[in-house]
């Protein structure tokens, strides 16, 4: 069953290099005591953030330096271009009227990544 996603989500991207954490944008929602994140939350370097170095041939910067190096893949540093909101998200569940982003939403990246969320962010504690 899909969690709900929420502020320190762990993303990972098909090209990048090194996990990202999510940042949604500020709600009056939480989720396990986390600002919750819809399916809006998908802006660059907003809630978007690096994944370390991108390894995509249709970044340009990546293009540019593996050409310079003979055509040897030289990975460039990572900057999502993340223009498309989250796909599906949960269509029957709003959260500030737009679907909540669950776990299994995938967001697409112009550079051909695809991004997924490897930990929803919400915490439980087990009473022993």
């Amino acid at each position: 069953m899909a969690k709900q996603t929420c502020m320190g989500a762990l993303m990972k991207c098909s090209f990048g290099m090194a996990p990202s954490s999510l940042i949604p944008t500020p709600k009056t929602v939480m989720s396990s005591s986390m600002v919750a994140a819809n399916i809006l939350d998908h802006k660059p370097l907003m809630n978007i953030m690096p994944f370390g170095a991108c390894q995509s041939l249709a970044n340009p910067m990546v293009a540019s330096a593996t050409a310079a190096a003979m055509g040897v893949l030289t990975p460039m540093p990572c900057i999502p271009m993340t223009m498309a909101p989250w796909v599906p998200g949960a269509p029957t569940v709003l959260l500030c009227g737009s679907p909540a982003l669950n776990d299994s939403s995938k967001l697409m990246c112009n550079w051909g990544g695809v991004i997924a969320i490897n930990m929803a962010g919400q915490m439980t504690h087990d009473l022993p």
